[in-house]
């Protein structure tokens, strides 16, 4: 019997981790919480009220979840309160996924299809690999950090906590990103990034807001 695993978010990024446990086939999904549902099904998978039921969830014998929230200070604290409730949090790796040996993968974190690992890479609690991005050997990728669809991190790269990186960019061998950075989508990182900086374009300077 396949333990069931309860999915915490119902937007696009739900679907797209209800889409890796459809794919996977280690675990049942039990269907999703979400506070403001835009539907009551996704996938297949009906979408409940909000995290209210998470006791009575529990007591059902479900003691697994996921924090299937794309934005990452949401996704962490929604973390916090599926711990607080007793609920454990697997990593979620998709069977399209390559992860390369002696690769680390943490509580948490999910790698999305098509997504590359290189060896002896680690990659934190709760960060989020998202679909064909690479990040290669001996990169570290802090709690919480999102890489992007189609970002590349070459060999060596730092990813502070919290930090984002947008589809397509790509970050040189070797680099820092402080926690909490945002780098826009298609950018070229090619120096150290200080905390909280958000940059855009190729090679990337300092923007306001950074489209990701």
């Amino acid at each position: 019997m396949r333990p069931r695993i309860l999915l915490v978010g119902a937007g696009g990024h739900g679907k797209a981790i209800a889409d890796l446990l459809l794919a996977d086939g280690r675990f049942e999904a039990a269907g999703f919480l979400d506070a403001a549902p835009k539907a009551t099904q996704v996938l297949g998978l009906s979408v409940l009220v909000d995290e209210s039921r998470l006791p009575a969830l529990a007591g059902q014998g479900i003691s697994l979840a996921h924090p299937a929230i794309g934005n990452n200070a949401q996704r962490l604290a929604a973390a916090g309160r599926l711990r607080a409730a007793g609920f454990s949090l697997p990593s979620l790796i998709h069977p399209a996924a390559l992860i390369g040996h002696g690769a680390v993968v943490g509580e948490g974190a999910a790698i999305l299809a098509r997504a590359v690992i290189g060896p002896e890479a680690e990659i934190g609690p709760l960060a989020l690999i998202n679909t064909g991005a690479i990040v290669e050997h001996d990169c570290v990728v802090a709690e919480a950090a999102h890489i992007g669809p189609g970002a590349v991190l070459a060999g060596g790269v730092r990813v502070g906590a919290g930090a984002l990186i947008g589809a397509g960019a790509v970050v040189r061998p070797g680099v820092q990103i402080g926690a909490g950075a945002v780098i826009g989508a298609g950018a070229a990182v090619v120096d150290n990034l200080s905390p909280g900086a958000q940059v855009a374009g190729v090679p990337a300077r300092p923007v306001q807001a950074p489209e990701i």
